[in-house]
């Protein structure tokens, strides 16, 4: 029996952002990770890290001023190299569902949520005839857990969590084999975080347009929470880089995260330690030579000032080794 191709392959993304003094600004950095049928990946790390530009370069939005490398192939289509046109007809929505950081700025603000609604279910889910789009484009609010009686308000008149669970509700429609969830539960109180995310794994976990399970989910998200709630494995990003990819059961209990950075995140939730990671990160524009995690890591040593190894799954000179392995 051969393996099951992944849903998404990236290999060696990175993007840099040519700014007009001349600096070069390095928002991601060779990152390497697959996303399989059927599998939620989690992407976590602090603000700023890259994790929004890493799907921005998937979905080809990022800026002039943005160069790509690498690979990222969704089925046979490198999205990297893939023109506008392409993306535009063939990907977005329908190979890749979105759910934004930013769903005020996807919506369209002169139409109301059920025209917006409407619209999609005719175009990507070919549902024919007034009452069927009508119940349809109802069904999907639901399922995104959008007020029905909200559906003929404009944008503007909806809070940011409503925005949200619209934005949901628009990105769930097409039932793309990817979906790319970048901080979904962004202005949500935590029985909706619940509900959300339980419904993003129910679209993961559901059979697909032919009766298989083929979709995948990439979420983006700083709530570790979610992320503990939804994840099959967790990419942890830090200045640039994946620093960690770990299966996420064991990640969130025992043995626990190995990279220092990832271990630090984890004792920052209110629920463990509860102490924060000493410092700041770095700036992209200025990153060192080595470890961009050394300033703030209680582990560094001379070693550091190069870069680290990338050992199995972790990217780390003095990765955490668990009693019983060092026994």
């Amino acid at each position: 029996m051969t393996e099951q191709r992944p849903v998404l392959s990236v290999r060696g993304l990175s993007v840099r952002f040519l700014m007009a003094d001349g600096r070069r600004i390095a928002a991601v950095t060779d990152a390497h990770f697959d996303v399989a049928a059927g599998e939620c990946l989690a992407l976590i790390g602090e603000s700023g890290c890259g994790k929004s530009v890493l799907a921005s370069a998937l979905l080809g939005l990022l800026p002039a001023n943005a160069q790509t490398a690498g690979h990222a192939h969704l089925g046979d289509l490198d999205l990297l190299s893939a023109d506008e046109r392409t993306l535009a007809r063939t990907v977005r929505g329908r190979r890749i569902g979105l759910i934004p950081q930013s769903p005020a700025a996807h919506l369209t603000p002169v139409r109301t949520i059920r025209s917006q609604l409407e619209e999609t279910v005719a175009q990507l889910a070919g549902v024919r005839g007034r009452a069927a789009v009508r119940a349809a484009a109802q069904a999907a609010a639901e399922r995104a857990a959008f007020p029905v009686d909200h559906l003929d308000r404009h944008p503007h008149q909806l809070s940011g969590g409503l925005a949200q669970r619209a934005a949901t509700a628009l990105a769930l429609v097409g039932d793309a084999p990817l979906l790319l969830a970048d901080e979904p539960t962004t202005g949500l109180d935590r029985d909706l975080v619940d509900r959300t995310v339980d419904e993003l794994r129910r679209h993961v976990d559901g059979p697909d347009a032919d009766g298989g399970t083929g979709r995948a989910l990439l979420v983006i998200t700083h709530d570790l929470a979610a992320a503990e709630r939804i994840a099959d494995r967790v990419a942890v990003m830090y200045a640039g880089r994946i620093v960690e990819l770990a299966e996420a059961t064991p990640f969130f209990g025992a043995p626990g995260p190995r990279h220092p950075y990832s271990r630090g995140l984890l004792r920052a939730l209110p629920e463990r330690a509860f102490a924060p990671i000493p410092g700041l990160p770095p700036e992209l524009g200025d990153l060192p030579d080595g470890c961009a995690f050394a300033a703030r890591c209680d582990l560094a040593t001379h070693a550091c000032a190069a870069l680290p190894p990338v050992t199995g799954t972790v990217a780390c000179h003095h990765p955490h080794v668990p009693e019983d392995i060092r026994v």
